[in-house]
C-alpha cells in the first residue's frame, strides 16, 4: 500500500490557514519599499502647495503686456526678484514685473510669467514682445494633488513612484507591515563553506545562500545563520538560538527517510508535520510551528531544485502573507512550449525553463535535465512550466502554465 500524498493544494493551506499577517505599526519611508501600505493616506496638504513658475521669467499681470509683439514691445519696471525658497517680494503692483524663477511662488497680483526667451532679459526695465495669456507658464495650487485627496490607498503596493508622494506631503513614516525576518539553516555534516577547501566527501553549502537570496527578493530580512551537523541536539541548539530573532525559519535537508535526515528526527516528537506532496521535485516537505512565539517553520528538501521550487511554492506565500501583500503565490501565465516533454503519473511537475515573450507571443523551454541536484540547469532557467498531476507528456505547441520566476507581481 503506497502512502498518501498530499497535493500542493493541500500543503500550501496547511501552511497560510493559521498564518497571521505581522503587525501593523509606522515605518520610515525608505523602510516601506515593496511593502503594501496598511492605512489609506489622505494628503494634508496640497501640491503644488502654492501657485508657482513653470519658467524661469518675470512675473506680470497680463493684462499689463497683451499687446506686446516683436514689432510693439511692452516696457515694464522691474522691481525685484523671487527664487525658489526665497521669495521677498509677496505683492506685485499694477505695470510692473518681478525677475522670477522656476518653482518661486507667483505674487499676488500675478497671473503670468512671462519666459526669458520672450523678453530680453532686463534688469531694471523688462522688454516684453510676446504676450502670455492669463495663467500661462503658472502652476496653480493643487494642481497635482488637493488637501483632502486620497493619495495612497489601503493594500497598495509602496514603490518608489508612491514613496516620493508620501515624502512630497510631508508624511515621513507610514504605516505598514515590517519584513519578516527569516532564519536559514542548512544541515549536512557534509557542507562546507564557500572558499576553503573541500575534503573527499565533502560540498559547498549552496542552499542557504540561494534560500536566504530567494527569502531578500521576496522581500524579508534574511539572516543565513549557516552550517548544522546531521546531530539532532546540534541542531536544536543552533534553532533556539535564532528563534529569538525569528519570524519564519527555514531549513534544508534532513526530511526525507534516511538514517541521517536530523531535521525530521529533532522536530516530529514536537508536533511538525512531515509527509510526502505529489509534485516533483519536492516530495518531502515539513512544516509545523515551533518555540513560546509559535514560529513557522518550513523544512524543504537538500537537494538545491527541490528546495528552491518548494521556496516558490509555499515558503514565497507565508511571506506575502505576513507582509500583508496579495496575490500571496505566484500568478501562473500561459505560454506555448517549444519541446515535447514527459512528466509521472500522480505528481505535479516544474520543469525548469526559459520563458520568452517575442512580439506578444510567449513561449517556453525546457531547460536542462529532471535531476533536482542540477543546480545548473536552474541559475539558467527563468520560469517554472507546470505539468499536472494527470498529464504524463506534452507535444511541441501545447499551451502550458508558467511561473515566470523574475517578475514581479
Amino acid at each position: 500500500m503506497t502512502d498518501h500524498l498530499d497535493s500542493v493544494e493541500e500543503h500550501l493551506d496547511r501552511v497560510l490557514r493559521d498564518l497571521e499577517p505581522l503587525p501593523v505599526f509606522p515605518q520610515p519611508l525608505m523602510d516601506t519599499l515593496g511593502l503594501a501600505c496598511a492605512e489609506d493616506v489622505v494628503a494634508t496638504v496640497a501640491l503644488p502647495a502654492f501657485d508657482n513658475s513653470a519658467m524661469d521669467g518675470y512675473a506680470v499681470a497680463s493684462v499689463d503686456v497683451a499687446t506686446a509683439t516683436e514689432e510693439s514691445p511692452v516696457h515694464l519696471p522691474v522691481v525685484g526678484e523671487i527664487g525658489a525658497g526665497n521669495a521677498q517680494v509677496l505683492a506685485l503692483a499694477p505695470g510692473t514685473a518681478v525677475k522670477i524663477m522656476t518653482g518661486a511662488p507667483v505674487p499676488t497680483g500675478a497671473d503670468a510669467v512671462v519666459p526669458y526667451e520672450w523678453t530680453d532679459r532686463g534688469v531694471a526695465q523688462v522688454t516684453v514682445s510676446r504676450a502670455p495669456a492669463a495663467g500661462q507658464h503658472v502652476r496653480p495650487a493643487g494642481e497635482d494633488v488637493g488637501v483632502g485627496d486620497l493619495v495612497i490607498e489601503r493594500g497598495a503596493v509602496l514603490g518608489p513612484r508612491q514613496v516620493g508622494l508620501l515624502a512630497s506631503i510631508g508624511r515621513a513614516t507610514v504605516r505598514s507591515r515590517p519584513r519578516p525576518r527569516v532564519v536559514i539553516l542548512s544541515t549536512g555534516t557534509e557542507l562546507r563553506e564557500p572558499g576553503v577547501p573541500l575534503g573527499h566527501d565533502s560540498i559547498y553549502d549552496g542552499n542557504s545562500f540561494l534560500l536566504a537570496a530567494a527569502a531578500r527578493q521576496a522581500g524579508a530580512i534574511a539572516y543565513r545563520v549557516g552550517i548544522v551537523p546531521d546531530e539532532p541536539q546540534a541542531f536544536l541548539d543552533a534553532l533556539e538560538d535564532q528563534l529569538v530573532r525569528a519570524d519564519v525559519v527555514v531549513t534544508s535537508g534532513g526530511v526525507s527517510q534516511g538514517d541521517f535526515d536530523v531535521v525530521k528526527a529533532a522536530l516530529a516528537p514536537r508536533g511538525v508535520w512531515f509527509g510526502p506532496v505529489a509534485m516533483q521535485p519536492g516530495k518531502p516537505q515539513g512544516f509545523g510551528f515551533v518555540g513560546e512565539d509559535n514560529t513557522p517553520v518550513f523544512t524543504l528538501p537538500g537537494n538545491p531544485v527541490s528546495s528552491y521550487v518548494s521556496f516558490q511554492l509555499f515558503v514565497l506565500p507565508a511571506l506575502r502573507k505576513l507582509m500583508g501583500l496579495t496575490p500571496w503565490s505566484r500568478p501562473g501565465v500561459p505560454a506555448r512550449l517549444t519541446h515535447a516533454v514527459t512528466s509521472p503519473p500522480g505528481r505535479r511537475q516544474y520543469l525548469r525553463a526559459e520563458y520568452v515573450v517575442e512580439r506578444g507571443a510567449a513561449s517556453v523551454s525546457p531547460v536542462g535535465g529532471a535531476g533536482s541536484h542540477l543546480i545548473g540547469d536552474l541559475a539558467n532557467a527563468n520560469a517554472l512550466v507546470v505539468v499536472p498531476e494527470d498529464v504524463t507528456s506534452l507535444e511541441p505547441g501545447a499551451q502550458v502554465s508558467v511561473l515566470p520566476l523574475d517578475l514581479d507581481f
